[in-house]
This record gives C-alpha cells, structure tokens and sequence, in this order.
C-alpha cells in the first residue's frame, strides 16, 4: 500500500487566499491598537467613523494591489533580495534620500522637487495625525486649569498651556499639511498644462484627477478652520461632511489609481540597495560595446525571469538581448526591422546614450 501522506493544518488553510490573510492580520492589528489607544474603546470619537470606515477599505484595497503586484516573478526577487540587504550601513542614507529629502528627483529640477517635497510632506503630515485620530491612538484633553492633555497610546504624553505654541501647532497641524499640499498641486498644474511634454503625455483620469482630489480635500479642510474661526460654526455640519465625503472616495480610490505610488514608495529603497550591492560585485559587459552597464546579478535575474514567463529573447547571433546595454539594444531592434546591422556600426548615433 502507498503510504498516505498526513494532512498538515496550517493557518493558511483557515483563509481563502494570501490577500484574505493579509487583510485579516491588519484589521486585528488595528483593533488591537485602538483597543489599548482608546483605553479599552472608552474615547472613541464617532465624528470620525467614516473616516475610519474609508481606511479600512484602503487597506484592502492596498493589500489586493500589493499582494497582485508582489506575485510577479520580478517583483519576487526584488522584494526577498532586498529583505536580505535591507540592514546595509547605506540603507540609512537611502532611505533619507527617497523618502524624506526626494534627492532622486533633485536632478529634474528644483521646481518638481520642490512640488514633490510639498505634496509628499503634505500628505505625510495629514496621514500621521489623522490615522491615529480616527483610531483612537492619539486624542486631546482639556483641564479645568487651562492646560491641554496629549494622550498617546492611552498615555498622557504631555501637558502644554491651551494658548501655547505646541498647541497652537497641534490645532494647526492639518491646516499646515493642506496649505503645503495646495501649493505643490498647484505648481504641477501649472507645469502639465504648460509643458508640452508634459502636456503630451497627461490624461485626464489618471494624471489630473488625483490632483484635483488632493486640492478638493485640502480647500474643504481649510474652509472647516475658516468657518469655525470666522463663521462661528456657522455651516459647519455641512462642509464637514462634504470634506469627510471628499477624504473617504479618495481613501478607496488611492490603492487603485496614480496616487498608489505613495504607499509603494518605501520598496525604492529595496531597488537601490539591489542595484548598488550586486554591482559592487561583478558588472556586466554589453556584448556589443563592452561597456559595464548593470551588475551581473541583475542581468542574469532578467533572463531568468523571462524565462519564467516563458519569453525567450535568445539571439541568433550568440547572446541574449538583455545582455546588452539600452543603446546597443536599441540598435539593434531597429536592426531587426531595418535589415541593417545597425548594431555593428562603431560610429554612434545622434541618440546612442538616449536613458529614455
């Protein structure tokens, strides 16, 4: 008789998929935190219970796009090598680099660093002090005395006067971020309508209708300050709903459009520490002007992947074509269709060193 091989119960089994898991164990987190943040769900703000409805779904949403790309055989290698070389001395520096300063788009000009730094930071500020408001992570007291309470975790972090200028910043904090975020809109605006680069590779859905949802939950934030401090109140339910409306679609939209590249955004550092670690050790040579252009791990990783996919880019004169460097690589397409071996010819072109 065969040997009957013994079923293994593992957790994996209790879900339907790798996403279902990954949403199970972030939605437990998030319990768990508010949980001990709230002090047992006892300052739960139900003002802000449609925001927190809209973050649930983002993280759905996030982990069915994030699970859906990680899939992909070459996002598999990018993500375990990277875990492996995540503890490098320059991850520190990287890190600093694509995701506080944006020094990587230093070299396109100080106007679109200057838009990135401010829609990013922007954004940044609003998410860390909204997210903990809505689950009760972080919330406000007021004493008798006039002083006002921070509470963190379910822990008074601090007690600063009502008037003073930690408070002021707290009350203030969300209004800074949607200035800073209005400004960097503005200025790629301005930009994609009057580059003609820009403007020639823009569409409406994808390219433009982030910005517009970013500037529209900005304007609505700011006009809650104005009417509270100005209006007495006056008109505050309304636009506070409008504004919460406005936070909630764009929550469910951002996993799916233009705007997913923000939560995305720490993998980078994964990227660069792949690229810089591998070609410290061995490059490798285009096949046609024997120039170093990629590390060898990386050109093998490749052709290993294509070949997982089953696309084969097998040459007939010897090589495989991701073992050339992008000039040469384009030539030689172009020498596929032309019939001409553009790709011997020493003398180089016009757009030889073309990184586009």
């Amino acid at each position: 008789m065969k040997n009957m091989k013994k079923k293994t119960n593992s957790i994996n089994d209790a879900f339907a998929s790798k996403f279902a898991k990954s949403m199970f164990i972030a939605v437990c987190g998030i319990v768990i935190l508010s949980f001990f943040g709230t002090r047992m769900f006892t300052h739960v703000d139900w003002n802000l219970y449609g925001y927190m409805v809209g973050t649930i779904v983002f993280l759905g949403g996030f982990f069915y796009r994030f699970i859906a790309w990680g899939e992909r055989p070459p996002t598999k290698i990018i993500i375990k090598k990277g875990m492996k070389l995540l503890f490098r001395k320059s991850t520190p520096k990287t890190s600093v680099d694509h995701l506080a300063t944006y020094k990587f788009i230093w070299n396109r000009g100080i106007y679109r660093w200057t838009q990135h730094l401010l829609i990013g930071w922007g954004v940044i500020i609003s998410c860390l002090v909204t997210f903990p408001l809505v689950f009760g992570w972080m919330y406000f007291t007021m004493e008798e005395s006039g002083m006002y309470t921070i509470v963190g975790m379910g822990m008074d972090i601090m007690t600063v006067p009502a008037d003073g200028f930690i408070a002021f910043m707290s009350y203030n904090a969300l209004n800074f971020s949607a200035i800073m975020v209005i400004m960097g809109v503005c200025m790629a605006l301005y930009r994609r309508l009057k580059n003609m680069q820009a403007r020639a590779e823009q569409n409406f859905m994808y390219d433009f209708l982030p910005l517009y949802l970013l500037i529209f939950i900005s304007v609505t934030g700011l006009a809650l300050t104005f009417i509270n401090v100005f209006l007495h109140g006056a008109g505050h339910y309304v636009m506070s709903l409008i504004h919460q409306y406005s936070v909630v679609i764009t929550l469910i939209y951002l996993p799916f459009g233009k705007l997913a590249h923000i939560p995305f955004r720490p993998l980078s550092v994964f990227a660069k520490n792949y690229r810089e670690h591998y070609g410290e050790k061995s490059m490798k040579q285009c096949k046609v002007c024997e120039n170093e252009f990629v590390s060898t791990e990386q050109s093998n990783d490749v052709i290993n992947v294509l070949g997982t996919n089953e696309i084969e880019f097998n040459m007939k004169d010897g090589f495989n074509l991701a073992e050339l460097c992008l000039p040469c690589r384009r030539k030689y397409r172009i020498a596929r269709f032309s019939g001409f071996a553009t790709h011997e010819v020493p003398i180089k072109e016009a757009n030889q060193n073309a990184k586009g």
